[in-house]
């Protein structure tokens, strides 16, 4: 087994079966990153493959502070910020506040289980600018000000969209639960 630092200088030197290793060691779970915040597969694998060209690019920059992982993932949410700036302002046009929100808590039943594939599809639900502040917010760590300045947005709007996507996902999930019932 070749080690991590190994495979990075053969990868700097466009060693093509360096490039194929680290892509297949890593592939499925910078997927999963990108996964969050596209509407769907076709488009996650899009992202993935132009977030490659860039951990490509720029892995000498790579300055081995920290996993090369958290780096990778790092330049998988940053082509999905850029994605979303590019893609978004075409794809939706309706004004947000037309999402049929109701009153329901979570309060009937807290401790339900859901899949992931049930959680995911109610984040892939959301409207894109709803999906992106709640994935930079509650999967990623950011911050409300670091999400602001990334998206362009007042920290007022992450704030509200971080707020009204936490309720829409808690309805969806009210309803899933209650077929269980």
């Amino acid at each position: 087994m070749i080690d991590e630092v190994e495979i990075i200088k053969r990868c700097i030197r466009k060693d093509r079966k360096a490039q194929v290793f680290l892509f297949e060691k890593y592939a499925s779970v910078l997927l999963g990153v990108c996964r969050r915040y596209s509407t769907d597969l076709s488009e996650a694998e899009d992202m993935l493959q132009e977030g490659f060209v860039k951990i490509f690019m720029n892995l000498k920059s790579f300055a081995e502070k920290g996993k090369l992982i958290n780096w990778m993932k790092r330049i998988m949410v940053n082509t999905a910020i850029t994605w979303y700036h590019k893609n978004t302002k075409h794809r939706y046009h309706y004004d947000i506040d037309d999402q049929k929100v109701g009153a329901g808590l979570m309060e009937d039943n807290p401790e339900t289980d859901f899949t992931r594939d049930e959680l995911l599809e109610v984040i892939d639900g959301l409207p894109s600018g709803y999906k992106m502040v709640f994935n930079l917010y509650a999967i990623e760590g950011y911050k409300h000000k670091e999400i602001a300045s990334l998206l362009e947005i007042d920290i007022n709007t992450s704030k509200s969209q971080y707020s009204r996507a936490k309720k829409i996902i808690r309805e969806h999930l009210i309803e899933i639960s209650k077929r269980f019932d």
